[in-house]
């Protein structure tokens, strides 16, 4: 067989520059989707970064996209809805506070909401692009929104809200202690509270619709945030993956519930750990755990595109424990039984290879492979066991961007003095 670096160096497509204009017109070929999932191989890459965000302006400037949705947590997300939008502003706290702060609050996601915010100016309120988070770990954030929310528009309900989240307000800022208790005393204490309010807003859906639109789904989903939370931090204490499917199955809902609500196409950034199919990775082969990526192609099927990245080495922005301070680490080189290492040894420094088209380097790349998984935490010294997993590159993904050499995001508002909660997945994802 043909030498399996030289048949991506044929089969890869040469990239510009991010900056050059000519870069993003290769998201053309992703225009026909309803859904296009955006990865990265870390949380810390300038690169990824600025490469989804040059994608994601073409989708939406070009074909048609008007949502956009990340691993982020929906009240975080919404700050930054309220601005891209300019819908009117509510008493919402600063969004990207816990940790880790770098992964959302870095000059390069900064650029693309600016330029979101100038987009919109020029369109009519209903045709401007929404930003949301679909993850679940802001649980306090969330019984804060569907408060005040209630006392807008029902303060009755707002009293028996407060009531009903008394019952987790004990853990509402280390909600790992509520799902350690809960394991504990063998039962649920909050379950029935939490599902209580979030019953109550579904019940009352035409009316509060009417009244209040955009800011009715807000609240709902940072009901089914809480519920969904409550639910996530007591099954971390049965293993890693009820609760991982816990996560991924709530980001599935909230995108799906989001393309329903609104319509229209959809751009979803997320770590590849997330979006590439689970089947296809020791995650779904070997421990019995689903993901965003799988769950999105089982309903929609052609309709989505699941698209990896990738680097050789570099630096990276990433902690050593969870709740510890950013670094600037550097990225070992990749290991040689690595899909890294093949795509390094193609000696094309920068690269786009669509999996569902190429057909000899997609048979080639078949065989089973690690690949590298870096979170927002990074141990070099134990990289081989805490950052590779076995996968099959071309059912994982239907394309994959590679960075040869790639360099650490430029973190904002002192995103090394800001701590967090203890880690809920072995290498921070």
């Amino acid at each position: 067989m043909e030498n399996l670096p030289q048949l991506i160096a044929d089969a890869a497509e040469p990239l510009p520059d991010i900056d050059d204009p000519a870069f993003a017109e290769i998201a053309d070929r992703f225009a026909d989707a309803q859904v296009v999932l955006l990865g990265e191989a870390s949380h810390g890459t300038s690169e990824f970064y600025r490469a989804r965000a040059a994608i994601t302006r073409r989708l939406i400037e070009r074909h048609g996209f008007t949502t956009v949705a990340v691993e982020a947590d929906w009240p975080d997300a919404e700050v930054i809805d309220r601005h891209v939008r300019q819908r009117p502003a509510v008493d919402l706290p600063p969004p990207f506070q816990r940790f880790p702060t770098w992964m959302w609050r870095n000059r390069e996601f900064f650029g693309f909401v600016e330029w979101l915010r100038a987009h919109n100016s020029g369109l009519e309120e209903g045709a401007r692009a929404s930003f949301h988070g679909l993850d679940l770990y802001n649980l306090n954030g969330s019984i804060r929104a569907v408060i005040d929310y209630l006392d807008r528009t029902d303060p009755e309900a707002a009293a028996v809200a407060r009531e009903r989240y008394g019952c987790l307000a004990p853990w509402r800022d280390a909600p790992e202690r509520y799902g350690r208790l809960a394991i504990t005393e063998g039962f649920a204490r909050c379950q029935k509270a939490v599902l209580g309010t979030l019953r109550d807003l579904l019940d009352k859906q035409a009316p509060l619709i009417a009244a209040s639109g955009e800011d009715y789904l807000d609240a709902t989903q940072n009901a089914r945030l809480v519920a969904n939370a409550e639910a996530y931090y007591r099954a971390m204490y049965y293993g890693s993956a009820e609760s991982w499917n816990l996560r991924d199955e709530h980001m599935f809902d909230t995108l799906d519930l989001l393309i329903r609500a609104k319509g229209g196409k959809a751009v979803v950034w997320a770590h590849n750990s997330h979006l590439g199919d689970a089947r296809f990775t020791d995650m779904g082969m070997e421990r019995e755990e689903l993901n965003l990526g799988q769950l999105v192609r089982e309903k929609y099927g052609d309709e989505a595109r699941l698209i990896g990245f990738g680097t050789h080495g570099g630096t990276v922005a990433a902690a050593d424990d969870w709740d510890a301070l950013m670094k600037v680490k550097q990225v070992n080189p990749s290991r040689p039984d690595s899909y890294e290492r093949v795509c390094h040894d193609s000696g094309v420094p920068r690269f786009f290879l669509d999996l569902r088209q190429e057909r000899a380097v997609r048979e080639a790349l078949m065989t089973p492979r690690l690949e590298r998984f870096i979170g927002v935490i990074y141990r070099p010294n134990t990289e081989r066991w805490s950052h590779y997993s076995t996968a099959v590159l071309p059912q994982q993904f239907d394309g994959w961007f590679w960075f040869d050499e790639t360099r650490a995001v430029e973190a904002l508002g002192g995103a090394e003095e800001v701590g967090g909660r203890e880690d809920t997945w072995p290498f921070g994802l």
